[in-house]
């Protein structure tokens, strides 16, 4: 009899530990973000990806529907990097969708990061003109987005997903 007890209450707990909640995640909700590593326009090329991650716990009815650290990949639309005659350098990156750690998806919306340089086209002409061909050889400035860098999308429709 104590073991069947034991049996009875241990396949209980596991039901218990086990079960998952479906909270909806609605339109709208703002999603921080965060750049993983640094990302440079002349070291990527279109259709890139480049990592970001949630910066803080996504909360809803008191359930942690999106938590800290989540992966979202980013994806590079533009990447120019900076040339002669001061032309500067851009970098676009694209946030379409959180993959969340179960394989369910989360739609994005509003999350590109767009990135430029220092235009320097006019001091490179206008030294060209005075110097002659040494200032052709002027580039603009990089662009470049820090690790750490934070941006906030939001989910683009509303959602359900299942939690533990």
């Amino acid at each position: 009899m104590k073991k069947l007890f034991t049996c009875v209450a241990m396949s209980i707990l596991s039901i218990a530990t086990f079960a998952q909640t479906e909270v909806n995640v609605k339109a709208g909700t703002l999603v921080p973000l965060q750049v993983v590593n640094s990302t440079r326009a002349s070291n990527v090329q279109e259709g890139e990806k480049v990592i970001f991650h949630v910066s803080r716990d996504i909360n809803v009815d008191g359930i942690t529907a999106i938590p800290y650290g989540t992966i979202v990949n980013g994806n590079v639309y533009e990447a120019k990097k900076s040339s002669w005659w001061g032309t500067k350098g851009r970098l676009g990156i694209k946030l379409d969708e959180i993959v969340m750690p179960n394989g369910e998806v989360i739609p994005l919306t509003n999350g590109n990061v767009y990135v430029t340089g220092k235009n320097r086209t006019a001091l490179s002409v206008a030294l060209f003109a005075v110097c002659l061909w040494p200032c052709c050889f002027i580039c603009g400035s990089k662009a470049e987005i820090p690790a750490g860098y934070e941006v906030v999308a939001n989910v683009s429709s509303s959602t359900m997903i299942k939690v533990k």
